[in-house]
């Protein structure tokens, strides 16, 4: 029986797809996988028989990746499954900051017991005017499943959509508007822009990526939305610019106290992905990612190492190996199996910076002695045998 320990709650719909050869446990120290959404596990210990770690959702900002590798444990994320979820949002944000919904509503709410409200708001109203998203420029930065999906929802709003990505994949260049427009540099898209949305991870070259320098690119009145990760924004010269009004508003789902405090921030509690159907997409994701890993070795979506499909096996056993991605590793596997008379009739590796993993298909069973010696080997991280 796998043992599978969920940090969080994770949605029926999900955990339903459990095979009768897993069950949960509430023991993470037993456990050979572990689904989580939220829950820190930066300072957990992690088990020595811990397989894999499936993230039902696309950010890993809470799990020690590198600690992960080094100990052979295949980290899952749930890249798309949230992506319309998080878009509704954006474009939510984007209608809260173009006409002053907020403010009218609490005058409503504020004048709730006039008599001749009806009378009374058509004199009001007009502090609450505000501008339609027609004919105005977003820009969009990042362009991965959540952002393709805003660049085109906003093309049929009559926006002009240009989009930013280095690393523009294959497959989202696919389902990218014709109408969208491809630029090279995010400069582009601070010098034109009306509004402004970033769906790019938190990495070193991209913390503070809003900061005093880029935002005196921008047009004045900018709207800025952030719905990826509040260190993405440097909070005092976002201040500043609020302040002088080069940017309008900025939208965040990731409220600081600094930022929760400042004027003309429209800020939400981390709702992007929190629906219904966002919460199930990612468990069933991330069940079944943890399922074909455990099962048959294959990677899909990891954060930590490569992807892999060496599809079923057909032979008496599979092989799985963690290791590092250093020489002669290889040389070794072989060794090791051909030092016991086991012919190897199918080899698979892939490598992903300092990480490697080899799967190995034998004509033979494997017993736990030969695993000892692959586990032995320096360089491996984890071995184990699928039979």
């Amino acid at each position: 029986m796998i043992k599978v320990n969920c940090l969080n709650p994770i949605a029926k719909v999900g955990m339903n797809l459990l095979p009768d050869t897993f069950g949960t446990t509430d023991n993470l120290a037993e456990a050979e996988a572990v689904l989580v959404r939220s829950a820190a596990m930066h300072e957990l210990e992690l088990p020595e028989g811990l397989l894999a770690i499936a993230r039902a959702g696309a950010g890993v900002n809470n799990i020690p990746l590198e600690k992960c590798a080094d100990q052979g444990i295949v980290v899952f994320n749930t890249p798309g499954a949230n992506a319309n979820g998080v878009k509704e949002m954006v474009l939510a944000g984007m209608l809260l900051a173009a006409r002053d919904i907020r403010g009218g509503m609490q005058w409503v709410a504020d004048n709730k017991d006039d008599e001749n409200i009806g009378k009374t708001m058509e004199k009001a109203k007009s502090k609450y005017a505000g501008t339609e998203l027609k004919g105005k420029k977003l820009g969009v930065i990042g362009l991965g499943a959540i952002g393709v999906l805003i660049a085109n929802a906003a093309t049929h709003l009559g926006m002009e959509v240009m989009g930013c990505d280095p690393f523009l994949s294959v497959a989202n260049a696919l389902n990218l508007s014709r109408n969208v427009e491809i630029v090279k540099s995010n400069s582009e898209i601070f010098a034109e822009c009306d509004y402004i949305t970033v769906h790019v991870p938190l990495l070193d070259d991209t913390k503070g990526m809003f900061n005093k320098a880029s935002l005196s690119m921008m047009k004045d009145g900018v709207v800025i939305l952030n719905f990826s990760r509040d260190l993405l924004v440097n909070e005092d010269d976002m201040g500043e610019a609020l302040e002088s009004g080069k940017v309008a508003k900025y939208v965040t789902d990731f409220p600081t106290k600094k930022i929760a405090n400042m004027n003309n921030v429209i800020a939400f509690p981390h709702l992007g992905a929190s629906t219904e159907e966002s919460e199930d997409n990612c468990a069933v994701m991330a069940v079944k990612q943890v399922v074909e890993f455990i099962e048959n070795g294959n990677i899909v979506n990891s954060v930590n190492y490569p992807a892999m499909d060496a599809g079923k096996c057909q032979t008496d056993a599979r092989v799985c190996i963690c290791h590092k991605n250093i020489p002669n590793m290889l040389t070794q596997f072989t060794g090791a199996f051909a030092a016991v008379g086991v012919n190897i009739e199918n080899m698979t590796n892939k490598s992903r910076g300092n990480y490697a993993y080899t799967v190995l298909d034998v004509c033979a069973k494997v017993d736990a002695s030969t695993v000892e010696k692959l586990n032995a080997i320096e360089g491996v991280l984890k071995a184990r045998v699928i039979q």
